[in-house]
């Protein structure tokens, strides 16, 4: 298709490189892998052949592949023996990162449940939205969110369904189970929903990104190619990988690309926990031998500002790369020259929670030549820009970035009108970002409208404007991004006061507290009684406040 780029593939398999071909892919002829897993089931029953070999590392504790099995299986059978888990049925997850986190969308998943990823940060009052939105059968979550629960429960009665303790019911099947006790596994169709994941909407509401069976292998896939690729062009395989894991699981960045993959390549999973914090990482990394970690631009930052980051032993660390936010280039050259070895292969991608992994790769040459590009399309996956009315622009002329492939997600949770806006007749998701293809290279000019991306948390000011504008003594407010050397931007606020009136900050930070997550909470102030700027349509005019 002429203005599309897609990622050269092998007509056949050679060198051990999967064999690829074109199927319908929900209505849609797109190339897919020949020998791919059909259901996150069989990488789960393949797992248990690697055995004691360590697959999550997690405050000091180790779980093998085969232990994790005992684990998943355990608590599959309590999940639908005791709490009537049926295929579908959603089990919602509402805790910080750990292995009974990921113990529990194993077991969901291996029975056709949905697990729901629900971000921790939430405020009872997000969760109580949560609840009401996929209306879970069961929910499992840690002391700290089983407080916030509880307040969502006294409002929401989507809520008041039974609650598993993440620290001591999760684990607590396995100690009984019998011997060799397997999986009671369901096998569905590949485009059967796996897991939710939670992205901000324009609509200043979160929208549930629901994701397949075929979606998250295909993420997995992402990585098995890369290797394949790489031992067919004679670079000597990588072994004893090890994957640091600092975002969260509610993130696909964490669960699709760590905690998938690795259980299917043998490999093992370090999972940080706590707020974050650059000597203790770096300690970490340190000592538990990590060979592997994509952060965000924030934790660089600090990374590079934490004054003993040249007294801990990184040579274990073969690659570093950052995700989520754009990059700039004096970051990079710093990064270099404090872990030489593990950024002379650094990579840019370009994704998003719709589409499972990246849908770009730029390439250490391609930075080079141009450190704009996020590079050509991932294996399986088409690219093209498109103008308002939906066409194909030529090379180097901007427009909005549109991806396609199996990996795109299959819509968003009970919310038909937001997911025709989003993938067309065609199977192309439209991501909202504006962007530029020269020679099959694809540059992001502006991210999608309004967006705000702090320390690599999207957040959308509608949300925030919409919790303001509740308070009795605010008639308007707007929300906008403001540069940080920290985390690439901070939230500001102008808001509008009724004349008269006593509010501050301190009060309205007060407000929004137990309406919204502590990040999005505004850290930039400005209260006025002045109406807010409009254009001849009676919009607010955003650009004033850029």
């Amino acid at each position: 298709m002429e203005g599309v780029t897609g990622a050269a593939e092998p007509e056949a398999a050679a060198g051990g490189i999967p064999p690829i071909r074109e199927e319908d892919v929900r209505g849609a002829r797109l190339p897919v892998f020949a020998d791919r897993d059909r259901s996150l089931v069989d990488l789960l029953e393949r797992s248990r052949g690697y055995g004691d070999r360590t697959y999550l590392v997690c405050d000091g504790r180790r779980v093998g592949f085969e232990e994790h099995y005992r684990l998943v299986s355990a608590l599959a059978v309590e999940l639908r023996d005791t709490h009537g888990v049926r295929p579908g049925d959603r089990v919602a997850i509402l805790a910080a990162n750990g292995i009974e986190w990921i113990a529990t969308f194993w077991a969901t998943v291996s029975i056709g449940g949905i697990a729901v990823a629900m971000n921790s940060h939430w405020a009872a009052g997000e969760i109580a939205y949560g609840c009401a939105h996929v209306r879970p059968t069961l929910i499992v979550a840690d002391a700290r969110r089983r407080e916030r629960l509880a307040e969502a429960a006294a409002q929401e009665p989507a809520a008041r369904v039974p609650v598993l303790r993440i620290e001591s019911d999760v684990a607590a099947p396995a100690r009984t189970a019998p011997a060799g006790l397997a999986c009671p596994s369901v096998r569905l169709g590949e485009d059967a929903p796996a897991v939710v994941i939670y992205t901000s909407g324009t609509t200043g509401r979160p929208k549930g990104a629901v994701h397949s069976h075929r979606n998250m292998i295909a993420a997995r896939d992402f990585y098995r190619y890369n290797d394949a690729v790489a031992a067919a062009a004679g670079r000597a395989p990588q072994y004893d990988r090890r994957y640091l894991m600092t975002g969260p699981l509610f993130h696909i960045a964490a669960l699709h690309n760590i905690a998938v993959p690795r259980l299917d390549n043998g490999e093992t999973a370090v999972i940080y926990t706590g707020r974050f914090d650059a000597d203790a990482v770096l300690a970490l990394i340190a000592r538990e031998g990590v060979t592997h970690w994509t952060g965000v631009p924030t934790m660089a930052h600090r990374v590079l500002d934490d004054a003993n980051s040249g007294a801990h032993d990184l040579s274990s660390l073969r690659s570093f790369s950052l995700g989520a936010a754009p990059t700039p280039p004096a970051m990079r050259a710093a990064l270099r020259e404090l872990l030489p070895q593990a950024t002379a292969a650094m990579v840019a991608t370009y994704g998003q929670t719709e589409c499972s992994t990246a849908a770009t790769i730029a390439t250490p040459a391609q930075l080079a030549a141009n450190p704009r590009s996020v590079g050509s399309a991932a294996v399986n996956t088409q690219v093209r820009v498109c103008d308002e009315s939906g066409a194909t622009v030529p090379g180097g002329v901007e427009g909005e970035v549109c991806v396609r492939g199996a990996m795109v997600m299959l819509g968003y949770w009970d919310n038909d009108e937001a997911t025709a806006k989003a993938i067309d007749a065609d199977g192309w998701l439209h991501t909202g970002d504006i962007g530029v293809l020269r020679d099959d290279e694809l540059e992001i000019s502006s991210r999608r409208t309004d967006l705000i991306i702090r320390g690599g948390e999207n957040i959308y000011p509608v949300e925030i404007e919409d919790a303001l504008d509740t308070h009795p003594e605010v008639t308007e407010s707007i929300v906008f991004g403001r540069p940080s050397a920290e985390y690439g931007q901070e939230v500001a606020a102008v808001v509008v006061l009724r004349p008269d009136t006593g509010a501050t900050d301190d009060v309205l930070r007060s407000h929004l507290a137990g309406l919204l997550a502590g990040y999005k909470i505004p850290s930039q102030w400005t209260l006025t009684t002045e109406p807010l700027p409009r254009n001849a349509t009676g919009k607010v005019v955003r650009s004033a406040f850029a």
